[in-house]
Parts: C-alpha cells; structure tokens; sequence
C-alpha cells in the first residue's frame, strides 16, 4: 500500500514538475512577443533620431581623422586633384578673364577643442559653424567646393567677394547673437585667399593657385583673413584707392611646395 503511494505521489510530482515547465516556457514566449511588439511599434521618428546620431557619431571620427588640415599641408598634386573633381563648376564661377578667387578655411586648433568638448558637443558646434559659414558664401556667390571636418574650400568669382565673404564669417563669429553652440563654445576661424587662373594655359596654374590658397590658410591665425600678394594686386589694380578694407602688409614667408618667399596681407575692415 505504501509502495503504491510513493509511485502516485512521484507521478504526480513529475506532472507537476512539467507543467511548470510548460508554463515556465509560455510565459517566456508572451514576453519575447510583447518585446517584439514594442520594438516594431516604437515611433519610426525615435528609431530614426537613433541611427542618425550613430551615423552623426561615425561621422566625427571620420572628421578627426581627416580635416581640411590635411588639405593645408597635402602636396599640390592632391590639392589639384580634389580641385579637379569639381573643375566644370570653378570654370563656370571663374570672372570674364578666366581668373577665380580661391579660399580655404579651418577652426584654429580643432583637434585640442574636439578633445576637450568630446564628440557629441563638437558635433553641435561643427554644425552651428558649417552653418554660419555657408550662409556667408551662398550670400556672397561662393562656390563650396570641398567641405572636410572643420575646413572649406570656397570658390568666388572676384577678390572682393571672396574677401567679404571672409570678412562676415570673422564678424558673425565675434557678435554676441551667434548659435548657441558657439556662444558656449566660441571658435577662431583662419582664413586665407589667393586669385589666379581657373583654365590651363602653358601648364597647370590652376593647380598652383590652389596649393598657394592653401598655404596662405596655413599661416593665417584664428580671427584672421590672410591674402595673397596677388590677390592684393588685383585688388588695388582694379580699385585703386577705393577699398573699402585695410591690407597690412605682412613679413614675407616660405610656402611648403612654392619656391621663394612670398609677401602675405592682412586684411582689416
């Protein structure tokens, strides 16, 4: 009697034992279901919000890693060649004589401020300065030509363009009224200028003309618009006494790949 017992009460617990394990199983499908659910529900503007700041966040190390700096100290042959991807459109911004004003601008000392805001602050700030900047070119008839990190290459069809555009980037930087990003975060833009030939003639010049930008750029400091001697040139051939900025000679420099030494001009409003 006892021994019957026992094996009813070990089926029973065994009956037992699979059930909960049935239910046990059960109540893990309803819940991978509800979670299902809920990710295939989530609001589509949520979902994309999230992939655009991973591709944003991608973006930045990309960004890091090439900067219009890169453009800054290249050799003239990889200037040339980026400028020749877009080579169609400088021709056609190119004033009546075939010449073109030729910028390049970066944030003096990107790398050590993106290191001290971190990435997702300077991606707002990058986004608050691409912004500004690109309003003061399209306002001015520029041609972006190349855009990289924190640095632009601009095209304008006459030095006085190129050189108000300039001029309105520093001063939309300096007022108070600026982006939020950049009010909390300011940045110093450098900027340099050069005007030459945009069609081939006995040689590549276009090709110089754009290594020159650069490397006018290059010695610019943040705040600053540096020019050619060229470029101031044609300025006063053309205007005579009649600028309405200040060029301030400055102390002649060597250009990495351009032999010589070359005499740069400050402009001042």
């Amino acid at each position: 009697m006892l021994g019957v017992l026992l094996v009813g009460t070990a089926v029973a617990l065994l009956d037992t034992t699979r059930r909960l394990r049935e239910t046990r199983e059960e109540l893990g499908r309803m819940r991978d279901q509800a979670t299902s659910v809920a990710v295939e529900e989530r609001p589509r503007a949520v979902q994309a919000a999230g992939a655009a700041m991973r591709t944003a966040m991608e973006t930045v190390t990309r960004l890091r890693e090439q900067g219009v700096r890169g453009m800054l100290v290249s050799s003239i042959e990889d200037l040339t060649a980026w400028a020749l991807e877009d080579r169609t459109e400088i021709v056609r911004v190119a004033d009546e004589d075939g010449n073109v004003t030729i910028m390049f601008s970066d944030i003096e000392g990107s790398t050590a401020l993106n290191d001290e805001l971190g990435d997702e602050t300077w991606l707002k700030v990058l986004q608050a300065h691409d912004k500004l900047l690109s309003r003061c070119f399209d306002q001015h008839r520029g041609h972006i030509v190349k855009s990289a990190g924190d640095g632009y290459m601009v095209v304008f069809s006459t030095p006085e363009l190129g050189i108000a555009a300039a001029l309105d980037v520093q001063r939309a930087l300096a007022r108070e009224r600026v982006p939020r990003a950049l009010r909390h975060h300011p940045v110093r833009v450098r900027i340099g200028l050069h005007t030459g030939r945009a069609i081939e003639r006995d040689g590549d010049w276009f090709g110089r003309n754009v290594a020159m930008a650069a490397r006018v750029a290059n010695q610019a400091g943040g705040g600053e618009v540096l020019v050619s001697t060229e470029l101031a040139a044609r300025l006063k051939e053309q205007l005579g006494e009649d600028l309405a900025w200040r060029l301030e000679q400055t102390e002649a420099v060597t250009l990495k790949g351009l032999p010589g030494e070359h005499t740069l001009w400050r402009v001042e409003p």
